[in-house]
């Protein structure tokens, strides 16, 4: 009888090492279900200096997880089945955003199915208690492109009136303006998006380390992504006065970085400084007695854990795994043919030497006609199962490249254009070069459909994939010079579609019948 009571030590520390390799295999496999995904987001930290911060994101989430060990050890792992529905929707997600070629909407979905994961094997108790490090890891995400416009127009808008403010004339042409001492342009590397990624990345962890309630964090939270705001505002006027005091001999090179990353390092310096008066990090010495340590958790039931952990391997791994079939499934693409289109406007010469920084297309078109008296000139760029990395829609595709451009790009705006009896939504941009200024109309045309909305195209794409397994599609560039009034332009352009819009569509449309 006694025998019978007698305890093996062995079972449960077998169980605890099946239990350690289930989990750990269930957090895996997201890694090699969607390696790609993972290995595209890996590419972008090592060839943007802006997102080389996602290197330490897991070190960091696993360091913070490391120093809640001994609380772990006395949670009993408990499989949580609500976290599947979430997981099916992240996958959903990332379907369509392969559908239609939204990187930041792959990226996202891969990186949130890590912590879902872990929530959905280790149980709600285990994932709330390691919230915030399951949380910081969807920081590795390469996420903040979207906001370089909107940052170089504050940024520019803030160094001009400062300069204003300070009795400086100033004439200023978009993000460009020129002082008495030289000419600045407000261009990518100017706009501050760097420093606001790693300030609100670097303020998140602070906050999670040195505060405790929850309205602290926020506030800090909150601190560390307006500073930085006006701190570029105010760096870039610094630099901009440094180049005019000294006659553009500093500031203006490399040097103008230097002093960039100098200044974001004392205002952060003293943002986190600040923050610490009102640390609650460390708690008044008590002289008591430890508590006992916590004993070990006994290990879930394999009955239990085995088909959670099955569960959560279908939820993750159906999508890609759809994914892979329609690839294998889909014909190999059919050459694009844009044949010329035969427009009622007379052909004129060509007046302008203009290549908008797009990817190389499946076929591109370019023509130069005279409306309404005025040289009209139009371009197609049509694209087909692209190679990997060129895209019709992305934050990317410029009318003017961003380093050394020879046409720049002095603002942009939406418009209502009525062409006939219809009416036609774009994008005008309005261009300075070597030539003058250029007005250019500029809109998506995708499966018979046209917008100028980047988003709104992206669901066109998506759709067009679901009910035709093609993403066919192009930007359509309509443009004509100007001199200080740009409605001379917007006339000849207007005239241009009205007789040959209908032209242009049909020689797009006309390869749909061979994707």
């Amino acid at each position: 009888m006694e025998q019978g009571l007698t305890l093996n030590p062995a079972r449960p520390a077998r169980s605890h090492v099946l239990q350690a390799l289930l989990i750990g295999a269930v957090l895996l496999f997201p890694l090699l279900a969607y390696f790609r995904t993972a290995a595209s987001i890996v590419n972008i930290w090592d060839s943007s200096g802006t997102f080389a911060h996602g290197y330490v994101i897991l070190p960091i989430s696993l360091w913070l997880i490391w120093g809640r060990r001994d609380l772990l050890r006395g949670m009993q792992v408990a499989p949580w089945w609500p976290a599947l529905p979430m997981l099916a929707a992240c996958g959903a997600a990332w379907l369509l955003g392969e559908m239609g070629d939204v990187q930041i909407v792959r990226h996202y979905a891969f990186v949130a199915m890590l912590p879902l994961s872990a929530l959905a094997i280790l149980g709600l108790p285990i994932a709330r208690s390691l919230a915030f490090p399951l949380g910081f890891l969807l920081f590795a995400v390469p996420f903040g492109d979207v906001f370089i416009e909107p940052l170089i127009g504050m940024t520019a808008n803030f160094t001009v009136d400062a300069l204003i403010a300070t009795g400086i004339p100033v004439f200023r042409e978009g993000n460009n303006f020129s002082i008495p001492s030289g000419n600045w342009s407000v261009v990518e590397a100017c706009s501050g998006v760097r420093y606001l990624i790693s300030s609100v990345t670097l303020g998140s962890l602070y906050a999670y380390l040195t505060y405790r309630s929850t309205w602290r964090r926020a506030l800090f939270i909150v601190a560390s992504i307006i500073v930085p705001i006006f701190a570029n505002g105010a760096r870039a006027y610094l630099i901009v006065m440094i180049g005019h005091l000294s006659g553009m001999t500093l500031a203006v090179g490399v040097d103008h970085l230097i002093y960039g990353w100098i200044f974001f390092g004392i205002v952060m310096f003293l943002l986190f400084w600040i923050g610490a008066i009102w640390r609650e990090d460390t708690v008044a010495a008590v002289a008591v007695a430890a508590p006992p340590a916590l004993p070990d958790a006994p290990p879930a039931p394999l009955a239990r854990l085995l088909p959670a952990a099955l569960a959560i391997v279908a939820c993750v791994g159906l999508w890609p795994a759809y994914q892979y079939y329609l690839e294998k499934s889909a014909a190999a693409p059919a050459p694009v043919v844009l044949n010329e289109v035969l427009t009622s406007a007379p052909r004129g010469p060509a007046f302008v030497d203009w290549t908008p920084a797009f990817p190389k297309a499946s076929a591109e078109l370019q023509q130069f006609h005279t409306a309404d008296g005025q040289p009209v000139g139009v371009k197609l760029l049509y694209y087909r199962k692209p190679p990997p990395g060129t895209k019709l829609i992305t934050t990317t595709n410029r009318l003017s490249p961003v380093a050394a451009p020879v046409w720049r790009t002095v603002g942009t705006e939406v418009r209502d254009e009525t062409i006939g009896t219809r009416g036609l939504r774009l994008r005008e941009s309005s261009m300075s070069g070597p030539t003058g200024k250029m007005l250019v109309w500029h809109w998506y045309w995708i499966d018979g459909s046209t917008t100028s909305n980047d988003y709104v195209g992206k669901l066109l794409q998506i759709r067009q994939k679901l009910l035709h397994a093609s993403d066919d599609g192009a930007a359509v560039m309509v443009f004509a010079h100007y001199d200080e009034n740009p409605e001379p332009a917007r006339v000849a352009m207007r005239a241009f579609l009205k007789g040959d819009l209908a032209a242009i569509e049909a020689a797009l449309a006309a390869n749909t019948g061979t994707r």
